[in-house]
C-alpha cells in the first residue's frame, strides 16, 4: 500500500533584523509556526543574545522541543547591562557583517553528518536583513520576507525611488524642512489617499542623494518580490485600500496580525515561557496598576531605540505632573541623548503619588491593564498595533523612520489618536494628556479604539482573515517544497 511519508520535519530558520520590535514580532511568528509542526531555529546577534542572557537568563532560551536559538557573531562589543545601538549602528552592522556568519550556520544546519536537526527547508527573515536573501540564493533555500512594519510603511518605503525621480528628494537644503515643502500632498501613492511628504518614513527628508539609510531602506522595499512570500503583521480591515494595492505588486502577500492575539488563541504554557526582551522586566509596575482604576492611568513609553533630549524629558514630565492624571513612565537609562535621565525636584514632589516610572515593562500585559485609559508612544509599529489590540487611544509623538506614517493613520485614518508637536512643550502635553483622559474627543477615541479591538480579535479567531491567512502560508508557501517519498 501506497503513502506519502514525510522524510523531514519541516524546519524554518528565523531570522529578526537585530532590534527589540523585530525580535519580538518575529518570536510570536516563530512560535505560530512551531505550533504548526516546524522545527524553528530562532537566529539572534551575539550582541543581543548575551543582552537575553543578561535580562532573563539561560533559562528562558531553553526547555521547548523543536525550538532552538542561534547566535551570530555580528562585530559589535560586548554589551554592559543598559547597552543599545542607533538604528544607524544597527542597519550598518547587518549590511556589512552577518553574511558570513549566518551562511556559516545555515552551513551547519544542513550539515547531516553532525547535525542533530533537520536540513532547513525555509527561511523565514526580517525584510530588513537583505543578507538573508543573499545567503537564501546562495544555498538555494527558499526564502519568505516578513516586514514587522504597517503596510502602509511598507509603500511609503517603495516610492523612495519615485519621490527620487520625481525630485521630491533629497531635499535642496535644511530649509525645506520648515519652510512648508514638507506639507505637500503627494496624490500619486497607490492606495494612500492625502499623504503628505512629512506623513512619509522620515528617511526621505535627507539632503544627501547618498544618504545610508535612505538607500538601505529603499534597498530592503525593493528586493522583497526576489521572495516567494511576503507577511505583514497587520489585519486585513485594518490596512485595506494600501493592501489592495500591495497585492498585486507581489507573487504571494499574507497579512498575518495581530500576531499576539493569534497567540492568546493557543493554550500552551511552554510557548508562553519564551520571551525576548532586552531589558529586565520591572514587574511592580504591575502591583501599582492593580491598586488603580479603570481607565485612569496614561502609559508612557517611546520604545527600545528612540533618543529624547533633556530638555523633552523635562517638558513630558511636567506636562504629565501639571495634567492631574496618574501615569506609568517608561524611562530607559539609554533614553536621553548624552545625559542621564534627571527629571527636576518640582516633578518628583508633584508626582509622587500619582506616578511610577520604571526602566522597562511588560508592555502588552501593561496595555491590556484594565486601569490603563491611554498610551503616549513614539508610534513604533510594534507599539502601534499592540495598542490597536488591546483597545487603548494613543497620543503620538513620532521621532523617525515609519513612526511618522502610524502617526498620520492612526490620527486620520483610524481615528484613535492626537498627534504632540514635535517641540514638545508641558503645556501642549497637559492639554492633550487632559483631552485624552477626559475630553470629548478622548472619549470618542477610546470608543473607536474599542471597534478596532474588536476587529483585531475577529481576524485573529478561529475562521478570522489572519488566522486564514496563516494557514495558506504554511500550506501554500511554507511546506510547498516539503520532501515526501511513496512507501
Amino acid at each position: 500500500m501506497a503513502s506519502n511519508i514525510l522524510v523531514d520535519k519541516p524546519h524554518a530558520v528565523c531570522i529578526p533584523h537585530p532590534a527589540q520590535s523585530h525580535i519580538n514580532s518575529m518570536l510570536k511568528l516563530a512560535k505560530l509556526l512551531h505550533q504548526k509542526g516546524f522545527h524553528i531555529t530562532f537566529v539572534n546577534t551575539e550582541f543581543n543574545h548575551k543582552r537575553l542572557l543578561q535580562s532573563r537568563g539561560p533559562d528562558s532560551l531553553t526547555g521547548l522541543p523543536d525550538f532552538r536559538f542561534e547566535s551570530i557573531p555580528d562585530g559589535f562589543p560586548p554589551p554592559d547591562e543598559n547597552a543599545t545601538h542607533d538604528i544607524y549602528a544597527i542597519c550598518e552592522a547587518s549590511r556589512k557583517n552577518l553574511l558570513g556568519p549566518f551562511n556559516d550556520l545555515l552551513d551547519k544546519l544542513n550539515d547531516t553528518a553532525s547535525s542533530d536537526v533537520p536540513p532547513v527547508t525555509y527561511i523565514v527573515s526580517d525584510g530588513a536583513m537583505p543578507v538573508a536573501i543573499d545567503a537564501a540564493a546562495m544555498h538555494e533555500i527558499p526564502i519568505a520576507l516578513f516586514y514587522t512594519i504597517s503596510a502602509c510603511s511598507f509603500m511609503g518605503t517603495k516610492q523612495f525611488r519615485a519621490l527620487k525621480e520625481k525630485g521630491l528628494t533629497p531635499l535642496e537644503d535644511e530649509s525645506f524642512l520648515t519652510n512648508g515643502f514638507l506639507e505637500k500632498v503627494v496624490d500619486w501613492i497607490p492606495g494612500m489617499k492625502d499623504i503628505r511628504i512629512r506623513d512619509l518614513p522620515s528617511f526621505v527628508r535627507t539632503t544627501d542623494a547618498t544618504d545610508f539609510m535612505f538607500n538601505f531602506c529603499l534597498g530592503c522595499a525593493e528586493r522583497a518580490p526576489s521572495a516567494s512570500a511576503v507577511i505583514f503583521h497587520t489585519f486585513d480591515v485594518l490596512e485595506q485600500e494600501v493592501l489592495t494595492a500591495l497585492y498585486p505588486m507581489f507573487p504571494r502577500v499574507y497579512t498575518i496580525g495581530p500576531l499576539q492575539s493569534l497567540l492568546n488563541q493557543i493554550q500552551e504554557d511552554d510557548l508562553n515561557s519564551i520571551d525576548c526582551n532586552l531589558w529586565i522586566e520591572e514587574v511592580e509596575c504591575l502591583q501599582w496598576l492593580d491598586s488603580k482604576k479603570p481607565n485612569s492611568v496614561i502609559y508612557v513609553n517611546f520604545g527600545s531605540i528612540a533618543v529624547a533630549t533633556k530638555e523633552q524629558l523635562v517638558e513630558f514630565g511636567m506636562g504629565l505632573s501639571k495634567s492631574g492624571h496618574l501615569f506609568l513612565w517608561i524611562i530607559r537609562p539609554d533614553m536621553i541623548a548624552g545625559d542621564s535621565a534627571i527629571l527636576p525636584p518640582e516633578f518628583t514632589e508633584e508626582t509622587k503619588e500619582r506616578g511610577f516610572i520604571c526602566s522597562w515593562c511588560p508592555q502588552e500585559v501593561v496595555l491590556n491593564h484594565p486601569s490603563i485609559g491611554g498610551f503616549l508612544t513614539h508610534c513604533g509599529w510594534g507599539s502601534t498595533i499592540e495598542s490597536i489590540s488591546s483597545g487603548v487611544p494613543m497620543l503620538c509623538l513620532p521621532f523617525a523612520g515609519d513612526q511618522q506614517t502610524n502617526c498620520r493613520y492612526t490620527c486620520t485614518k483610524w481615528g484613535i489618536g492626537m498627534e504632540i508637536d514635535s517641540n514638545v512643550k508641558s503645556d501642549n502635553v497637559e492639554k492633550l494628556v487632559r483631552e485624552l483622559m477626559e475630553g470629548d474627543r478622548g472619549k470618542k477615541m477610546k470608543d473607536k479604539a474599542t471597534e478596532w479591538k474588536k476587529l483585531a480579535e475577529e481576524a485573529s479567531g478561529p475562521t478570522g482573515s489572519s488566522t486564514m491567512n496563516l494557514d495558506k502560508l504554511v500550506k501554500e508557501v511554507l511546506l510547498s517544497r516539503r520532501k515526501t517519498c511513496d512507501v
